[in-house]
C-alpha cells in the first residue's frame, strides 16, 4: 500500500468517530429525506454510516436516481487532510505507551493495513476510533463511494466542513484524555467490537436514528469519562450541526443538492432535519 493510499484509509476511518448522535425529532423514521424548498426546488438528505460494509454500500435505485437529479453533492469533508492534522505535534507513541500497549497497537495496525511508522505518529484519539472497528474490507466508506458516484456523474462536490474543522474537532482533548481513550479501546476484545458494530448496522439498516443514537451514546460513554463525553458531545454535534446546517441550507436554496452526512447529524434539536424544517423546507421521508 502506498503512503497516499494509507493516508486515505486513515482519513476515511477517522470520520467514523463523528457518528455520535441525538434522538430524532421527526415522527417518521427514515435516514433518507426529500427536501422541498418554498419555491418547489427538490434536494435530498441522506444519513450515512461511515463504513465499507456492503450491507450499507449497496445503494438502492432510489438513492442513485436522487443523486442523478441534483447538481451539487455535499459530504462532511471533501478533501483529504494534510498529514499534520492526524499526527502528534512532536514525538511518537513510544513515549506514552507501555511495551504491552505498543504490541497491541502494532497488531491492530497490521489488521487495519496501516503502516507502523504512520501509526506511531498518529494522534491517540484517531487510533482509538480506528481500532474500535472491525477489520476493514476496502478503503472506501459509504459516503466516499457516493462521492465517487457523484464525480462520475460530473456533479459539483462540496464539503460541509473544511479539513481543519472536521479533523481538528478533537484537538480540544488533552494528550492524557486522548491516551485514556486509546487505552480503553485497547482493552476491548475484537469480539466486543464486532458485536457492537453489528448492533449499529442492524439499527442503521432499520432506518431508526433514535436507536442508532442510543447505542452510539452508550458505547462512547463506555470509552470516555462522563464529564469529557458531555463536553465532546457539544463539540462533535451541536457546534458542527449549526455550521453544516447553515452551509447545506444555503446550497439547497440555490441548487438541487444531495447531502450525505453521518446519520447522527440528522437528529435532535440542532440536527439538520430540524434546521431544514425551520428554514421552511418540506421534508418527506423516503426509503433508502
Amino acid at each position: 500500500m502506498s503512503e497516499r493510499d494509507a493516508m486515505r484509509r486513515l482519513w476515511l476511518l477517522a470520520a467514523i468517530f463523528l457518528l455520535v448522535s441525538q434522538p430524532l425529532l421527526a415522527v417518521e423514521k427514515s435516514l433518507f429525506w426529500q427536501l422541498e424548498s418554498a419555491t418547489g426546488q427538490v434536494s435530498y438528505l441522506f444519513g450515512t454510516m461511515h463504513t465499507d460494509d456492503n450491507r450499507v454500500t449497496d445503494f438502492s435505485p432510489a438513492v442513485l436516481q436522487a443523486l442523478k437529479h441534483t447538481d451539487v453533492f455535499m459530504l462532511e469533508v471533501a478533501d483529504a487532510p494534510p498529514p499534520g492534522l492526524l499526527q502528534l505535534s512532536q514525538g511518537d507513541l513510544k513515549q506514552y505507551l507501555t511495551d504491552a500497549e505498543l504490541d497491541k497497537v502494532m497488531r491492530l495496525a497490521e489488521m487495519h493495513v496501516m503502516p507502523s511508522e504512520a501509526v506511531l505518529k498518529m494522534k491517540p484519539w484517531l487510533l482509538a476510533v480506528i481500532f474500535d472497528l472491525p477489520k476493514p474490507q476496502t478503503p472506501f466508506a459509504q459516503d466516499l463511494l457516493l462521492k465517487a458516484k457523484a464525480e462520475e456523474l460530473d456533479k459539483q462536490v462540496l464539503g460541509l466542513e473544511g479539513a481543519q474543522e472536521h479533523f481538528g474537532v478533537m484537538d480540544s482533548m488533552s494528550q492524557d484524555e486522548q491516551l485514556q481513550m486509546l487505552r480503553a479501546v485497547l482493552k476491548r476484545s475484537q469480539k466486543q467490537k464486532e458485536n457492537d458494530f453489528e448492533k449499529l448496522i442492524k439499527a442503521y439498516m432499520g432506518g431508526d436514528a433514535e436507536q442508532v443514537a442510543s447505542m452510539d451514546d452508550a458505547m462512547t460513554r463506555g470509552v470516555l469519562p462522563a464529564a469529557l463525553w458531555q463536553r465532546m458531545r457539544v463539540k462533535l454535534l451541536d457546534e458542527r450541526n449549526v455550521v453544516m446546517a447553515a452551509r447545506s441550507i444555503d446550497q439547497a436554496k440555490q441548487h438541487p443538492v444531495f447531502i450525505a452526512v453521518g446519520a447522527a447529524h440528522l437528529a435532535g434539536p440542532t440536527g439538520l432535519l430540524q434546521a431544514f424544517k425551520q428554514a421552511g423546507f418540506k421534508l418527506i421521508p423516503l426509503k433508502k
